[in-house]
């Protein structure tokens, strides 16, 4: 039996990696920093605490032999005073050399596709994409792509690590939920009063669990595996949650450069509901143009290949529908 770590354990991607994990018969350890909804009824040993505590980390790693690092904290309205840093960099360069020194036999770095520039979007983004670099990208993207330097300097040291790259994950087992797991919700709910006319590269959270599980074996030692699924406009999104639940999409759809305008506002009362703001002007970035990105390196390697859309829009609403969210 093997010995699994996972950080972010109870996040949306942690929350399904460590079922399956289960069902393939490893002892699972998870750390998680507050809420375990995600794990609750699991066979789990969990640990409390941080990226920031090394002794933490050291008796979470010590005897492992799989590390799964992923825990982050993802941000799309800035550096949230500091903790974009201290968690993406900081925490990732802890987690690596402590499982370095612990003698990890296997470790996985979760990053993201916002560690690539999404700015340029002349060409298919691949591995050799251009890094988000620079003043210029914001605090999430170039955290991403800062984390994954810092875990590069450790590999070169003698650590057995890959790196994989998903894109914008939706699926099941979106406990939180997540923003696009709550854009879903407000969508069945009819709450939601415009769309954008933008989109983006989504995949189904289940398939970057069968990606991350596939770095794991198949990947190779310091390389980069983007898990990404297929392109959609959020317009699509709604229409497939309209195929599920039957309640019509908003009629409005908004053009980025009028949702900039309003984005402060809205902003603003989100936080007054006690709300995570769903559109800033960092998330209107990323859904503004159509970004074609290659998960070939993937399917090459280990046959990765993400499932329609659609039918992971329909899942989601039935997990959300099945929980007593809808």
């Amino acid at each position: 039996m093997s010995v699994a770590v996972v950080t972010g354990g109870s996040g949306h991607v942690g929350a399904n990696l460590v079922r399956d994990l289960l069902k393939r018969g490893d002892a699972v350890r998870v750390l998680v920093h507050e809420n375990t909804e995600g794990l609750d009824g699991l066979a789990v040993e969990t640990v409390v605490g941080d990226l920031s505590d090394r002794a933490c980390l050291t008796s979470l790693y010590r005897g492992a032999d799989i590390v799964f690092h992923l825990a982050a904290l993802i941000s799309i309205d800035g550096d949230h005073n500091g903790l974009v840093q201290k968690i993406n960099i900081e925490g990732a360069r802890n987690s690596a050399e402590v499982a370095l020194a612990c003698g990890v036999k296997r470790y996985v770095h979760c990053s993201s596709i916002h560690a690539f520039d999404l700015g340029l979007r002349d060409n298919t983004i691949t591995e050799e994409h251009p890094r988000a670099e620079g003043h210029d990208k914001n605090s999430y993207d170039r955290s991403k792509n800062l984390g994954e330097k810092e875990v590069q300097k450790v590999i070169a040291k003698g650590l057995h690590a890959v790196i994989v790259n998903p894109t914008g994950i939706i699926g099941p087992f979106d406990f939180s939920p997540s923003r696009m797991g709550q854009c879903l919700l407000d969508l069945s709910a009819g709450s939601l009063p415009a769309l954008l006319n933008g989109g983006f590269d989504w995949v189904d959270v289940r398939d970057v669990v069968d990606g991350i599980l596939g770095a794991e074996k198949l990947g190779k030692i310091g390389e980069n595996y983007i898990l990404s699924g297929h392109w959609h406009s959020i317009r699509e999104l709604a229409d497939f949650a309209h195929e599920t639940t039957g309640t019509p999409p908003p009629w409005f759809t908004s053009p980025i450069w009028l949702a900039r305008i309003g984005a402060p506002f809205s902003a603003w009362w989100n936080t007054r509901q006690g709300k995570h703001p769903l559109f800033t002007s960092e998330s209107l970035d990323a859904v503004s143009g159509k970004h074609s990105i290659s998960h070939a390196k993937a399917s090459e390697q280990w046959g990765y290949a993400p499932r329609e859309i659609r039918e992971t829009i329909g899942d989601t609403i039935s997990w959300f529908q099945e929980m007593g969210c809808l």
